[in-house]
């Protein structure tokens, strides 16, 4: 048997071939991907992410407010000495 006999059945696997991004274009697709997947399941079965995420946002400005009108106003817990 002749091994030429072979060699046209593989003609066209060069079509085939995937050509591989650079390293710097892989790790930013991955991290994209990481992040859209973080997305979908951090929001799973919430009907309006937006109103979420307005709402946490708003939760934590009044949480920062909170702490800096207690360390600069005097407020909060005061000693008793008796």
């Amino acid at each position: 048997m002749n091994m030429g006999m072979c060699l046209p059945c593989l003609g066209g696997a060069a079509d085939d071939v995937v050509v591989t991004p650079d390293p710097d274009t892989r790790r930013r697709q991955l991290a994209e991907a990481a992040e859209k997947r973080q997305k979908e399941t951090a929001y799973r079965g919430v009907k309006n992410p937006e109103a979420v995420e307005r709402k946490r946002k708003k939760n934590e400005e009044t949480e920062k407010q909170a702490m800096t009108t207690s360390v600069s106003g005097g407020g909060g817990l005061k000693w008793q000495v008796g």
